[in-house]
C-alpha cells in the first residue's frame, strides 16, 4: 500500500467511528450519506448480523457495493432484503420499539442533543439558509432506542440555542423527554464529530466529552463549541481509521469518493 494510504479525511474518520458503535444483531435505521456508509462498513467488518432498515421500505438488505450515488430507493439498496414494505410500516417499527439505533446528521446541535436540520436564521419564512428538514429524522430521534448524531465539529454548529428544533434530543435536560410523552429510555446516545466523541450525562442529560480524535486536545474541541459540555474524568483517544477500513471505503464502498472525499 502507498505510504500515504493511512491518511484520512474527517468524513472517513467519522464513518469509521460510527461503524464501530454498531453492535452485531442490532437493528439500525439508515439514512443517506455517512450513515449508510457506516452501516455497510459495520456489516462487512464488525456486525455481520445487523439488520439495516431503510425509510423507503427495505428491511434487512445486504446492500450491494459500491453504494448508490444520490439515491436511496434503488434495487442495490434492497439486495437480499428479508422484507420490502413502504414508509408507514417502517416508521411503525420505530413506534413499536423494534429499532435499536438511528443515525442522523444535523446543521446544529444544542447541549441536550436537540438538532436542527431545517433552517439557519431568525425568521422561518425568510431564512438565511434552508435545509431539507426532518424527512424521517423526527421519528428516528423520537422513537429509536439509541440515536447517533454525526456532524463536523464547528463552533457555528454546536450552539446554545437552535435556530429551529427539527428533532428532539433531551429537550431541556433531566426527564423532560419523558414528560413530553416520548418513550422512556430512548434518545441521543452518541455524538460523533470530526474531532471527538460525546455521550450524555446520566442525570442532567447534557452532552459530555468522552474521547478525542488522534492529535486533538480537549481544548481544541471546546474551542469549537459555543457551549461548554460536561467532560469525562478521563478523556480517551479514539483509534484512527485502520488500513482495512480505509481500503473497504475507498475501493469497495465509495470508490468515487462521493461521500468520503479525497485525501
Amino acid at each position: 500500500m502507498p505510504e500515504n494510504f493511512a491518511k484520512y479525511t474527517p468524513t472517513e474518520f467519522m464513518i469509521c467511528v460510527c461503524a464501530r458503535l454498531i453492535e452485531d444483531r442490532s437493528t439500525v435505521f439508515i439514512g443517506y450519506g455517512m450513515p449508510q456508509l457506516a452501516a455497510i462498513l459495520a456489516q462487512k467488518l464488525y456486525a455481520p448480523n445487523m439488520c439495516q432498515v431503510y425509510e423507503f421500505g427495505a428491511i434487512g438488505p445486504r446492500v450491494a457495493t459500491p453504494f448508490v450515488r444520490f439515491a436511496m430507493a434503488d434495487s442495490r439498496n434492497s439486495y437480499k432484503s428479508v422484507s420490502w414494505k413502504t414508509m408507514n410500516p417502517v416508521m411503525g417499527l420505530s413506534s413499536l420499539g423494534l429499532i435499536d439505533y438511528g443515525f442522523l446528521g444535523a446543521a446544529q446541535i444544542d447541549p441536550y442533543g436537540n438538532i436542527n436540520s431545517t433552517m439557519i436564521g431568525d425568521e422561518y419564512e425568510k431564512p438565511k439558509r434552508r435545509f431539507p428538514g426532518s424527512g424521517g429524522g423526527n421519528a428516528v430521534a423520537s422513537l429509536c432506542w439509541r440515536t447517533v448524531i454525526a456532524m463536523e465539529q464547528e463552533k457555528r454548529r454546536f450552539v446554545n440555542k437552535l435556530d429551529f428544533m427539527t428533532s428532539p434530543g433531551y429537550l431541556d435536560g433531566g426527564d423532560a423527554r419523558e414528560r413530553a410523552g416520548l418513550p422512556r429510555g430512548t434518545g441521543p446516545y452518541r455524538v460523533v464529530t470530526s474531532m471527538a466523541l460525546f455521550d450524555f450525562g446520566e442525570v442532567s442529560k447534557k452532552m459530555r466529552l468522552i474521547a478525542t480524535a488522534p492529535g486533538v486536545t480537549t481544548k481544541d474541541v471546546l474551542d469549537n463549541m459555543q457551549f461548554e459540555p460536561l467532560v469525562a474524568s478521563e478523556v480517551e483517544t479514539l483509534e484512527p481509521p485502520n488500513k482495512k477500513e480505509l481500503k473497504l471505503l475507498r475501493e469497495g464502498i465509495d470508490p468515487d469518493r462521493v461521500i468520503i472525499g479525497r485525501v
